[in-house]
């Protein structure tokens, strides 16, 4: 039984600002565009072999997010009884702009709060050699290696300068520490792996007198600091690729295709085209993504004097950036930062229908070229979705160092969580267990911040009071599956109506098929 997406449920004209109300995933263009061409794009997949369940599951589970009909949890307040619907999120961690925003905000809290401390930190970003995006794409334990291998470049000249500067007896006395973030996609939806790392600017070293840890920061690095990052790191690169039989250069693969090309087709030409940035059927399959450009509105690129000295570099294909730094006593801003660095790879307001069923991507900043926005046509914009998904198991996130859960020292050095409401507290004895996370209720210690405590947090909403008396909600039910959701909708007066039958003359009516 499929029904209907409905509306907010609370009246504009008198619910309050910070009153809860659902979104309408179907009213968006990304929403009609992956549930109007995916069926095709699937049928079309499947004459190349197919795509594998993970893909289909995420594609499946999106066109389901945020909707009533396709499951809805029942809350009531405890004081005046009032009744409202809100519907179940996918959890998916590729495209969905709900559940990665809900990832964003959740993720940032909790390394604010709990992961990064009050010191010096600094932004490092490192992008790959284009013929390598694609295979990290869907090789998850090369990417693991890899991004390892960036991390452990990094520590090592943060642990060389410490020795140099602060007079270590050895590189190991030096703790540094970070976060990283694989990233998919760039702002073209180009497939393209590169990581953003949150480092300790500086590192923790042992003190005799106390035996306490201390940090010590250090200066930022020079341009041929970060260039020897970049260089060892393709260096190791290289050693990686021959350890796993693969090649860099990308006309090399055809000699060894990796076994992705034999057991998935398909999915290796989603990842292929989405690498390359050309299209993958259609008039424009093997063309490059239509651009607007406007050379007039390019932004000035003012080189600096040949003596600045930028922290940034690339080494055969491997660009390393490491100009920004925060001071981690600014919590605020840490957190703004680490919604950066795990931001979804498409802001759905930017995705606009144009004429002639193509779609237009605006840029959040115009390249140098002067190009403002992308245009793609609706099977190109799924493959590139399709090239999103990460492989089941794949880690997104990854702690270094200190900061790293097998550290004997991360206790020593990561901050306390301040007690705050993110946490259900215990139920009363004969009490209904109120744990839900705005997907599904739980019976376990949430590991996460609730859904009703993202909303609160971030856009103000408050879903744990009645918008009508200010009591406590509590949920009562959750419907899954067709007859209990139906029943709930008709509740409260969201069923299905027929359309209205208006009289039409039998001359003026048109039969199915009819000629």
């Amino acid at each position: 039984m499929s029904l209907p997406a409905h509306a907010s449920l609370l009246d504009p004209s008198t619910s309050h600002p910070d009153d809860y109300a659902r979104r309408r995933p179907e009213d968006t263009v990304l929403y009609q565009v992956v549930a109007e061409h995916w069926p095709a794009f699937r049928e079309r997949a499947e004459e190349a072999g197919g795509l594998p369940k993970f893909i289909i599951d995420e594609f499946e589970a999106y066109l389901e997010c945020g909707r009533l009909d396709a499951g809805c949890l029942h809350l009531v307040c405890r004081r005046c009884g009032h009744s409202m619907l809100v519907a179940l999120s996918c959890k998916r961690r590729a495209f969905c702009p709900s559940c990665l925003g809900r990832r964003m905000a959740d993720t940032a809290i909790h390394l604010e709060r709990a992961v990064l401390p009050a010191v010096a930190i600094r932004h490092w970003i490192c992008s790959l050699p284009w013929g390598l995006r694609a295979l990290l794409g869907y090789d998850r334990k090369l990417c693991s290696e890899v991004v390892g291998a960036f991390v452990g470049e990094m520590f090592r000249s943060l642990r060389r300068r410490a020795k140099r500067l602060l007079g270590l007896a050895s590189v190991t006395d030096a703790h540094p520490g970070a976060v990283a973030a694989v990233h998919r996609a760039d702002s073209a939806l180009r497939l393209n792996v590169h990581f953003h790392v949150l480092g300790l600017d500086g590192v923790y070293v042992r003190d005799d007198s106390t035996g306490s840890l201390v940090f010590h920061p250090l200066p930022a690095p020079t341009q041929a600091e970060v260039a020897e990052v970049a260089r060892r790191t393709a260096a190791r690169i290289e050693q990686l690729l021959r350890k796993h039989g693969r090649s860099i250069d990308p006309e090399l693969a055809d000699d060894n295709p990796h076994p992705l090309e034999l057991d998935d087709p398909a999915l290796a030409a989603c990842y292929t085209a989405a690498a390359r940035g050309v299209g993958i059927t259609g008039d424009r399959a093997g063309q490059p993504t239509l651009r607007l450009i406007f050379p007039d509105d390019a932004p000035d690129r003012i080189a600096g004097p040949p003596e600045f000295d930028e922290p940034v570099a690339e080494v055969r294909g491997v660009n390393v950036h490491a100009k920004q730094m925060i001071d981690g006593r600014d919590r605020a801003r840490l957190e703004r930062l680490c919604k950066y660095i795990m931001r979804p790879p498409l802001a759905q307001d930017r995705l606009t229908h144009r004429s002639g069923g193509l779609l237009q991507l605006e840029l959040k900043h115009a390249w140098k070229d002067g190009t403002q926005a992308l245009v793609f046509e609706p099977q190109e914009l799924i493959s590139r979705l399709v090239a999103m998904v990460p492989p089941p198991r794949a880690h997104q996130l990854r702690y270094f160092g200190v900061l790293s859960s097998h550290s004997s020292l991360r206790r020593e050095v990561v901050p306390t969580p301040p007690a705050d409401d993110a946490h259900q507290p215990a139920p009363a004895e004969g009490d209904q267990l109120e744990l839900f996370d705005g997907d599904r209720p739980t019976t376990h210690t949430a590991t996460r911040h609730r859904w009703s405590y993202l909303l609160k947090h971030v856009f103000r909403a408050d879903l744990e009071h009645c918008p009508r008396c200010g009591g406590p909600m509590r949920w009562l039910e959750v419907a899954t599956d067709a007859e209990a959701i139906a029943r709930l909708l008709t509740e409260h007066g969201l069923a299905p109506r027929a359309p209205p039958v208006h009289a039409v003359p039998l001359g003026q009516l048109r039969l199915p098929f009819a000629g």
